[in-house]
């Protein structure tokens, strides 16, 4: 079988430039490893920037829509000490649509819309060069060839081998995910000290985070600085045991925060990993990379924006260039490279100063993002 352009992976990189491409009448097949849309939760809510996300689903023609999903209200941020004192307490002013949050469950159902996806396709690896372009070989052993291969399949890409042979490494900072239902019912005492968007509160080297979704659901993060093999004392499916490991490790925190973690019934372990602040590679022809899969950074609110972005970009080049595509892609290359190293720089210091041994670098570090 031969289509022209396949993409890997439906996250929204992948399906923010499959849609932008629909949008100039440019057919792309997307090949995604889950078996179906709702096979599993996407994760916590994204706040999508103007000038990036947004911009993005502007050049897809769902500007309209993503606001009449999106939440304002999200953009709230409060920050607290250890002992529960709120420091700062932030508040969108009416009307501002700077970064309002989307749950990516919500987002991923926006972007489908009438996009060609094979469920359940699992790539394992990508050999460009061939005679008759790139070839995809997929789990299950077949093997499609086509013109462009794009790759958004994530952290751990299965399509980064064609290009680059570097490998995410470890920051020494790790997550624990959990997460709270029906916050405003059934833990109102939190759903007050969360507010309408964020929480957070920092510590010697750790740090706990509560985020709004949609329907009264939080995602509740618990930070800190360790080994990679941190839990192999531990059984992560006992939640219980992780639970009593995590109370441990903020021991001394003010009970009203400690309650994010004690309400808490499932966790999941997610070290975090990056690539190299100026990771780039030598262009081949017919394959790139988006997203994570290009420039794989800490999760302070740039990589979803950076991905999507990009994905609408590099459609647009292709599409407005279709008598030298592959000039079109070395072109796109040189400047996510460019805008991604200046974000990955600037993600990299973040993190270093919201889990650091001085709580007052992360007090800082929110004090410049915000407007004069």
């Amino acid at each position: 079988m031969r289509r022209r352009i396949a993409v890997i992976g439906s996250g929204p990189a992948g399906l923010t430039f499959a849609r932008v491409l629909h949008r100039h009448g440019c057919p792309a097949t997307v090949f995604e490893r889950d078996p179906a849309p709702d096979a599993r939760a996407q994760g916590g809510t994204l706040d999508l920037h103007e000038g990036l996300g947004q911009r993005a689903l502007d050049k897809a023609g769902l500007l309209e829509e993503f606001q009449a999903l999106s939440r304002p209200e999200g953009q709230a941020m409060r920050i607290l000490d250890t002992d529960g004192a709120v420091l700062r307490d932030w508040r969108p002013h009416p009307g501002e649509r700077a970064n309002p949050e989307i749950d990516r469950g919500q987002l991923r159902d926006l972007l489908l819309g009438p996009l060609d996806v094979q469920w359940g396709r699992g790539v394992t690896h990508v050999v460009p060069g061939s005679r008759d372009g790139v070839q995809v070989h997929f789990a299950d052993g077949r093997r499609e060839t086509f013109d462009l291969v794009v790759g958004a399949d994530g952290a751990w890409s299965r399509t980064r081998p064609a290009v680059s042979s570097v490998t995410p490494h470890y920051t020494g900072v790790t997550a624990v995910e959990t997460s709270l239902d029906d916050v405003d019912t059934r833990h109102p005492d939190l759903a007050r000290l969360i507010g309408d968007g964020s929480m957070a509160a920092y510590g010697v080297n750790r740090a706990l985070v509560a985020q709004r979704n949609s329907g009264g659901h939080v995602k509740v993060y618990a930070q800190f600085r360790a080994p990679l093999d941190w839990h192999t004392h531990l059984d992560l499916a006992d939640a219980g045991a992780v639970r009593a490991s995590l109370l441990a490790l903020f021991d001394g925190w003010a009970a009203p925060v400690l309650d994010l973690l004690g309400h808490g019934t499932a966790f999941v372990h997610r070290p975090l990993f990056v690539l190299p602040v100026a990771h780039t590679w030598t262009h081949v022809p017919g394959v790139t990379l988006l997203g994570d899969a290009a420039h794989l950074m800490p999760p302070l609110g740039a990589g979803a924006n950076l991905a999507m972005l990009e994905g609408a970009e590099l459609a647009e080049s292709i599409a407005t260039c279709p008598g030298d595509r592959d000039a079109a892609v070395r072109a796109f290359e040189e400047q996510m490279w460019a805008r991604a190293g200046r974000w990955a720089k600037i993600t990299t210091s973040g993190l270093e100063r919201l889990v650091s041994p001085d709580p007052a670098t992360a007090l800082a570090f929110f004090d410049e993002l915000q407007p004069a």
